[in-house]
């Protein structure tokens, strides 16, 4: 705890320079890309059902403690939109609201494995709070490589990953750091794999569908949800993104109602929240949200950043991973190392993390949710970059 405490992760130390930066050159000649803080404003409905609840809602109610899973009136509704949108088997008695994806994740985690010979499997490259996370619940990290052509899991390495130690595979899509989208014929694959090796172990493995970018998808294609193809199946979700309300921290973890055991699963959920403190989310967020589901921020400047920026990398010679959603751009270092990469960029107020905390070398992440300014001023940055890496 004392390492994790003095240590930030890449991103939150990039972050913390990045302020350090603004205060020696203004906002407007510092180019930060290095966290997912969203830039655009929440949808009107979210101060509109804020401001109701405040103004029309008993003060005791509004304030005080709802059941320590969350209240189930919030609950039914998210089950109810759930099952109209994506035909998820949702119940509202398996839904557990939560203090944000992370929150989410580490409850389902703790609730599922219980020892050191436990495995959780990441595709790299992943956010890197997935292993503080797995490590905290005392399990080990496997880690699957990707397949460099497309950012999707290697398959074979997969395949060969999966133990009888297995108990949880994390998926998450659009993808953070490459917004790479899985679309159903690569959840189908994931899933006969799994469905394989479960029968082959005659074991439990959970696909936990790690969704806070659900909506956050450029492409004219259906959203798979990992429900109607795998029974063994949790989803935890965040607001935090869609909404533009990252520091509310609001969202919920969904079980499939198809879950082997699901009822047990469920109470596993309600002990693990209860062992970490992690109970009753935020009331007054959680009776906002039957007024916002389904609702979303606007995303375009999202798009146009995304178009922008990868135009113009592209033009002056980075290769860039196409992003299919999100708000991450992933893009190969020119230079093997790309923690020192990282560093150059910094000496032009370029503010880049380094894929080696993402599970893979090689590579830096831009979160372009940012003004169009930031990445509009920051190209000719980008330039002198490259231009600085070739006369090495």
């Amino acid at each position: 705890m004392l390492q994790l405490g003095s240590n930030r992760s890449a991103i939150r130390e990039l972050f913390e320079q990045g302020k350090i930066l603004k205060q020696k050159f203004g906002n407007d000649k510092v180019y930060d890309f290095s966290i997912g803080n969203p830039s655009v404003p929440a949808p009107n409905i979210v101060n509109d059902a804020l401001k109701k609840l405040v103004n029309e809602t008993d003060s005791i109610k509004l304030h005080g403690y709802t059941s320590a899973e969350g209240d189930l009136t919030v609950r039914q509704s998210i089950a109810d939109y759930m099952n109209k949108k994506y035909n998820a088997n949702a119940s509202a008695n398996l839904i557990y609201l939560t203090t944000g994806a992370a929150a989410a994740l580490t409850i389902s985690i703790k609730a599922i494995v219980s020892s050191e010979s436990d495995e959780a499997i990441v595709f790299t490259p992943y956010f890197p709070e997935y292993y503080v996370f797995i490590k905290n619940a005392n399990a080990k990290v496997v880690e699957v490589e990707p397949d460099l052509n497309t950012f999707y899991p290697d398959f074979d390495d997969f395949e060969n990953k999966i133990t009888k130690n297995t108990k949880i595979v994390i998926i998450n899509s659009p993808n953070n750091p490459t917004g790479v989208f899985y679309n159903a014929d690569v959840i189908k694959k994931l899933v006969e794999i799994v469905d394989k090796k479960q029968k082959e172990y005659n074991s439990d493995i959970y696909i936990i569908s790690d969704e806070p970018y659900r909506e956050l998808l450029y492409l004219d294609a259906e959203y798979p949800c990992i429900n109607n193809y795998y029974n063994n199946s949790i989803i935890t979700y965040s607001f935090s993104k869609s909404l533009s309300i990252p520091g509310e921290r609001v969202g919920y973890i969904l079980i499939n109602e198809k879950c082997k055991d699901a009822d047990s699963l469920f109470r596993a959920v309600a002990g693990a929240g209860r062992s970490m403190g992690f109970v009753c989310a935020n009331t007054l967020f959680q009776y906002m949200i039957p007024e916002v589901l389904g609702k979303t921020s606007d995303f375009s400047i999202y798009i146009k950043n995304k178009n922008y920026l990868r135009e113009k990398l592209t033009a002056i010679g980075y290769e860039v991973i196409n992003p299919d959603g999100a708000f991450y751009m992933f893009v190969k270092s020119p230079i093997p190392d790309a923690i020192e990469f990282s560093k150059m960029a910094l000496k032009y107020n370029l503010l880049l993390v380094p894929s080696d905390s993402f599970g893979i070398k090689g590579y830096v992440r831009i979160s372009y949710c940012t003004s169009f300014d930031t990445v509009l001023n920051s190209i000719t940055a980008f330039e002198n970059l490259k231009k600085a890496t070739e006369n090495l």
